[in-house]
Formats: C-alpha cells, structure tokens, sequence
C-alpha cells in the first residue's frame, strides 16, 4: 500500500522539463533507453491538444497514465476544468458517433481517450469567428499509443470504431443533457473528414439526418468563438501563455516508477 501511495506522490509533484533528445538514456538503467514520457501537441484546430500517455510495461501487462497535470496546464495554459462528469461509450466495428457538439451555452470541454479497442478520433472547428473554423483534425486512440485529446468548449467531435467493443472514456466540464446536445453531419462533403472506405458506417438515425456545416451555421446554430473561449476562461482561469502556436509544438514531463500498482 505505501508503494501504491508513494507512486502516487510522484506523479503530482513532476514538473515538465526539455524536451529530451531522441538518444536520450535513462541513467539509472545503466544507460538504457530512457522511461517514456508524457508528450503533448498541438492540433491544428485552435485549442485542441493530443496528449500521449507514459506507459511502463513489464511481464504483468503495462501501467499507462492518460493524464497528468503539469504537461496539461504547460500545454494549454491552464489546469484542466472541475470534472463535472464521467461516462463511457461502446461500439461495434464501423460505428460512426457524430459530429457532436454541446450548444453554446452552457458548452463542454472534453478530455478522451479509448479505454479498448481502437478509435479514430476527429475533431472539427465549428466556431464561427474561429482561427481554424472549418479545419479538422485526426488522432487514433488506442492500447499501445495511449493518446488522449483534449476538445475545448464549442468544437465539434466525431469518431469512428475501427474494433469491436471499442469503448470510449469521456472527461465532462459539464454534466450531458441530451436536449443541449447538437449534431452535424459528419458525410458533410464539404469537410471531407477522413471516415474509413469500404464497410457502410453504422450511425444513429439523428446523424444521419444531421445538417451540414453551411445549413447548420445558416440556421444560426453553430457557437461563437468569442465566447466558447469567455466560457473556457471562466471555468477554468488561465495560468500562464501554454505552447506556442508553432505547427507541431510538444512538451513531455519527467518519468516516474508506477511502483506496485
């Protein structure tokens, strides 16, 4: 027990460093490759970060870390917002969810990863007024990349099931109420969101009668950039200027011994 709680320990009180160089060793491993560690980058839309968990593997299984706090707020400027809520999603293989957004207010931020299986996760700038409105980005989420996204108020998300069972996890700033919850199309062909060829996607009968990016912003129900980032900064208040805006950009944390857990 007092392994499990000293390991704990550990992980809280790192703090981020350099990024480490690619022959980097561990020298306490008598000069072997170094422990993994946490890494963030910045996707291409506006305020969406990928995160890529430390992961120690032994003969038992693996121990990975889908989130730590210190490269989360040196990422993003911010710690991550009050968790108001957690679920989880399962789906067969060629199940397509989305595009899914909550409306503008009250708004959600998210924090996501794939508990099993394999997903393809893509997030979509819906925000009108937005840097990036209209761009999208893709991450897979799996067991041996371990990544997690973070989806910042107002921004669309959508993904694909490429295993059977693949179950989704979900951070909530804000508790889900299916009357806020807000949807697009996601065969928009305007987008062209990269949704796997071949097998018919499995959808829910409101995807599939989801509007486009154009009707919906002509319907006036699309979010203002303006104010998802006043709603962010009220949930959570920033603490210092997070990565730059360079294409690329990625932070990692110190290792730490997973100890007995």
């Amino acid at each position: 027990m007092s392994g499990q709680y000293s390991a704990h320990c550990r992980l809280r009180s790192l703090r981020c460093e350099r990024t480490p160089d690619a022959n980097d060793t561990d020298p306490a491993a008598g000069g072997q490759e170094a422990i993994p560690r946490m890494q963030a980058r910045r996707l291409a839309v506006d305020g969406a970060f990928e995160f890529t968990a430390m992961v120690f593997p032994d003969d038992r299984g693996a121990v990975a870390s889908h989130f730590h706090e210190d490269p989360f707020t040196n990422a993003t400027g911010r710690p991550l917002f009050p968790v108001a809520q957690t679920l989880h999603s399962r789906s067969r293989k060629d199940v397509v969810r989305g595009i899914h957004y909550t409306a503008v207010p009250p708004g959600a931020a998210k924090y996501v990863y794939s508990s099993r299986g394999r997903s393809l996760d893509i997030v979509v700038d819906i925000r009108i007024g937005s840097p990036t409105y209209g761009r999208w980005d893709s991450v897979v989420l799996d067991q041996e990349s371990f990544r997690a996204l973070y989806l910042p108020f107002g921004v669309g998300h959508v993904f694909v099931s490429l295993e059977e069972d693949t179950v989704m996890t979900y951070l909530l700033s804000t508790v889900y109420l299916a009357e806020q919850e807000m949807a697009l199309s996601p065969l928009d062909p305007a987008l062209d969101l990269p949704l796997p060829r071949g097998a018919a996607p499995i959808m829910s009968k409101r995807d599939l009668e989801a509007p486009t990016l154009a009707e919906a912003r002509g319907r006036g129900a699309l979010p203002l950039y303006s104010e998802c980032l006043g709603l962010e900064g009220a949930a959570v208040p920033s603490t210092r200027s997070g990565l730059s805006r360079q294409e690329g950009a990625h932070l990692q944390s110190p290792p730490f011994s997973p100890g007995t857990e």
